[in-house]
């Protein structure tokens, strides 16, 4: 494996590792700074800005029910200074597609977007929806 998608796919555990262990402060420092950031939690609107969805990590890993969770199937593409991972975010009982995409700033693979979202689930169809519009 590459080193820069070594690094990438690290930074992207140390989202998952500081989102399991309720680590508000290490979940603050993985966000960018010079870039604008964008968030979408599962039911909730796009969250635009550092503000925002700065908060909304305060909000989710301050509170007693914050959910449990881990990732798997991590896969990084890499786009010059920028890289998309998508993963399985395993929560309760349900699995969500999820979308990371990092941004390379000083020397670090920031966060600038999180999104994630339920999928179809193991029993389920998991062909793409166009495919079934045919």
């Amino acid at each position: 494996m590459p080193l820069i998608e070594t690094a990438v796919l690290a930074a992207n555990r140390a989202f998952y590792d500081a989102f399991a262990e309720r680590n508000v402060s290490a979940m603050l420092k993985l966000w960018a700074r010079e870039y604008v950031v964008a968030c979408i939690h599962p039911g909730w609107a796009p969250l635009h800005g550092s503000e925002a969805v700065l908060a909304s990590w305060r909000a989710i890993l301050g509170s007693p029910e914050a959910p449990r969770i881990r990732f798997t199937d991590p896969t990084a593409v890499l786009l010059g200074d920028a890289a998309v991972v998508t993963c399985v975010e395993h929560i309760r009982d349900a699995e969500l597609a999820a979308t990371n995409v990092f941004a390379l700033e000083q020397g670090e693979w920031r966060l600038v977007h999180h999104h994630a979202g339920p999928m179809a689930s193991s029993g389920e169809s998991r062909r793409p929806i166009a495919s079934s519009l045919n």
